[in-house]
């Protein structure tokens, strides 16, 4: 998927969860660019037959298996796009920080909670 296509994607997510501020336009482009580049290494993986081992000759002379460049490239990818998913609220665990923090009530002083007693 294109940057532009993943950085509507996430508008929206960040929307429905209720965590999209005008601000976090940076942060969202930047992990829509993570994305990109994540889909680019899945895409090499398959267009190199998804192969997760692969033969690699040393500077020795020696033919051992490793694991497919394009794996390890994918994975990284992934865990950096995971941080930006979480700071933005759209993993479990980051929408509980956030809804956390909005949810604590603020300390009011004497005269608001006599106010309140006098109202209610």
């Amino acid at each position: 998927m294109k940057k532009s296509s993943w950085v509507k994607k996430i508008k929206k997510a960040c929307e429905e969860a209720g965590t999209y501020r005008p601000y976090f336009d940076h942060t969202i482009l930047t992990l829509a660019e993570i994305l990109e580049k994540r889909d680019d290494a899945a895409q090499a993986y398959k267009d190199y037959g998804s192969i997760p081992l692969i033969e690699y000759t040393n500077k020795g002379g020696a033919t051992n298996l490793v694991k497919n460049p394009a794996i390890i490239l994918w994975d990284d990818l992934n865990k950096s796009a995971l941080a930006y998913w979480r700071d933005l609220g759209l993993t479990p665990a980051g929408l509980k920080k956030i809804d956390e923090k909005a949810m604590k009530s603020k300390k009011r002083s004497g005269l608001e909670e006599a106010l309140e007693g006098l109202g209610g």
